[in-house]
């Protein structure tokens, strides 16, 4: 793997050189960018541009000179915050500009929350005696053991212009072939990170799907990444050096997996940072490891109320990852082969909320095919780009428009009375106690539990659900119950497009709990007001939990004068604790199907409709008066151009 490298797509790099007083700064800077000494210099130098063609990676550097002065501590920590890279100077002459290091300068980058690569620079090293000599590996090592951010340490004479150049070299690269995402000094081995995105690489270079790299696709892997061939004794060569050192990396077939993460991180113990650099970016990765923003440009422009779902096609490839990698074909993909799955993105997407315990799981933790296409499903929803890359990184290669679908606007499906979604997203609001999690947990089939805590955040829980009845027996609708937590409910709907990818509201209650109807009719009231106000209304169902508990004597009566009033279904009853659940699944489905049904109206949204009403009835009359009198005018004016003619 020979050749040049690509940076990071930057078009400058900010350097800010900083120091005790009288370390050197402004005569480094001034050496660097001249090429001579200076006899004398001012306290602080204007920025200095170093040209494009100074280094390999052409691209330009700044660097900005800073005072040591008291008075200048504010300015000195604005221009750190604005770096891309420090350069921190000591005099090698003065030990104890050595020692403020780590008393001073690097605690203070902490304080400042710099981060950034830090490149130790010790100068005026013409100057020092046999008296303060030192070993500087000796010294730096236990310094930047501490402190992770230094880059490398590096000496220099300004007035001998011995390694000047390289200072600013050093800082550069660091900032374009950056060591921390890539390798752990303390482990010495490459990053997870790092590993995932070149097994990926490896993979995708490994055409004829044979666990190793054969001449032809090294060859080809190498004019992909450096846009030149390896002769016959260069491959035998990179062969020779890995089977030495690491007997298992080479096979009869060519180099296997092992072997090629073993060549890179050798690449990086030389410190040809660039070589991996070169090869993550020709595959789209930026400097996260993750891949490019532009590689994720999803090629729909969505309204609030229409939301992203896979394709059929998506499904399908989604279908038969979940078979190549259950690998023991008991249709469950245990925890270890889930990893496996995801090997090749930068992490398990699927390891903290919302979608962590979002969906049912085997007594062992696994995942059923329906669950594996739940999570997909949900996160699509929620965040179809972060879906879109994770396709990309387990091997989806057809593009963004063939993977995702976008769905109709909620006012077209109104007018329609009918929508063309798969995913209905379900909000369930109510008081606390009213049944919410219970509910969202016998969705995932889990069990009931008597012990209580409060939802204090949102949570999430997605199933398919089988649909009822002659005509839809078959049909599968993916169900996404999102909880609203009582205290978050005045957040949520702070702004106007919060019911916006709601497709049906549930408001629950304990039935046997006064005070628990009345709160749920509160918030069916605030949610239909917003809706009204905002245009995004949504179909809402009241549902009486608990029912196993005796109700209080007005029960039934107050929960259906509720939804009277509000123009909605009745109460539906369920009990979580005996499994009673009337149906309850598929009701919310069979109303996200009718979204011009089951829509809440308040008092004042019935006054708004029928003063609309009004108005437009009178704005049809004036119209149609109007009309009589234009038609009446022309039939007159008719009348006297005939009766002149006459005449």
């Amino acid at each position: 793997m020979l050749g040049g490298s690509i940076s990071s797509g930057r078009t400058n790099v900010r350097v800010v050189v900083v120091g005790d007083r009288a370390t050197g700064k402004s005569s480094l800077i001034t050496a660097a960018a001249s090429e001579t000494f200076p006899e004398e210099v001012p306290p602080v130098l204007p920025p200095t541009r170093l040209p494009a063609d100074l280094y390999p990676d052409n691209v330009p550097v700044t660097i900005i000179d800073t005072s040591s002065s008291l008075e200048s501590r504010g300015k000195v920590a604005e221009e750190l915050k604005r770096a891309d890279a420090v350069v921190l100077t000591y005099a090698c002459d003065q030990p104890s500009t050595l020692n403020r290091l780590t008393t001073f300068w690097l605690y203070e980058f902490r304080r400042l929350e710099i981060k950034v690569p830090v490149i130790v620079v010790g100068c005026k090293l013409d100057k020092r005696d046999e008296e303060h000599h030192m070993n500087l590996e000796q010294v730096m090592a236990p310094i930047m053991q501490q402190f992770r951010e230094i880059e490398t340490c590096i000496e220099c004479s300004a007035a001998n212009l011995v390694q000047v150049p390289e200072v600013f070299y050093y800082a550069q690269k660091a900032v374009l072939h950056p060591t921390a995402p890539l390798f752990d000094h303390e482990t010495q081995a490459l990053k997870p990170r790092c590993v995932r995105a070149l097994k990926r690489i490896f993979i995708l270079c490994d055409h004829d799907m044979d666990d190793a790299l054969n001449d032809e696709e090294l060859n080809e892997f190498q004019i992909k990444c450096f846009n030149a061939p390896l002769q016959p004794a260069e491959i035998v060569g990179v062969k020779r050096v890995v089977q030495e050192k690491l007997p298992q990396g080479v096979n009869d077939l060519g180099l296997t997996l092992t072997g090629f993460l073993f060549l890179h991180a050798l690449f990086i113990e030389k410190g040809r940072l660039e070589t991996t650099w070169t090869v993550l970016r020709k595959f789209g990765y930026n400097d996260e490891i993750k891949l490019k923003d532009d590689n994720l440009t999803i090629p729909f422009k969505k309204a609030p109320d229409q939301s992203l779902e896979l394709t059929s096609e998506a499904v399908e490839f989604l279908k038969g990852v979940f078979s190549t990698f259950d690998t023991d074909k008991d249709g469950v993909l245990r925890n270890s082969e889930l990893d496996d799955l995801f090997s090749t993105a930068p992490e398990s997407p699927w390891g903290e909320a919302p979608y962590k315990d979002a969906v049912e799981r085997t007594p062992l933790g696994g995942l059923s095919l329906s669950a594996f296409l739940s999570e997909w499903a949900l996160m699509t929803l929620l965040e179809p780009a972060q879906s879109l890359a994770n396709l990309i990184y387990i091997g989806y290669n057809c593009g963004a428009a063939s993977a995702l679908r976008l769905t109709r606007r909620k006012s077209v499906d109104r007018k329609k009375q009918q929508t063309d979604r798969n995913v209905y997203q379900c909000f369930v609001f109510g008081p606390k106690g009213s049944g919410k999690s219970a509910l969202l947990k016998s969705l995932l089939g889990r069990p009931f539990s008597e012990n209580y805590a409060v939802t204090t955040d949102e949570h999430y829980a997605v199933n398919v659900v089988d649909r009822l009845g002659v005509l839809l027996q078959g049909t599968k609708k993916t169900l996404v119950l999102r909880e609203i937590p009582e205290d978050e409910v005045k957040m949520i709907l702070s702004t106007k497009e919060s019911l916006a990818s709601c497709d049906v509201a549930v408001f629950a209650y304990d039935s046997s709990d006064e005070y628990s109807l009345k709160r749920a009719s509160e918030l069916l009231m605030t949610v239909a007001r917003r809706g009204e106000v905002s245009g995004f209304m949504v179909p809402c169902l009241f549902v009486a939990a608990k029912d196993d508990l005796d109700s209080y004597p007005m029960a039934i009566k107050d929960s259906a004068k509720i939804c009277q009033n509000f123009g909605i279904d009745a109460p539906i009853h369920i009990s979580v604790k005996e499994r009673d659940l009337n149906s309850m699944f598929n009701r919310i489905v069979t109303a996200a199907e009718h979204p011009h049904l089951s829509v809440p109206e308040t008092e004042v949204g019935r006054s708004q409709k029928r003063y609309r009403h009004l108005v437009n009835r009178s704005l049809m009359f004036t119209s149609v008066v109007a009309a009589v009198a234009v038609v009446g005018l022309a039939a007159y004016r008719s009348y006297a151009a005939r009766r002149n003619t006459s005449s």
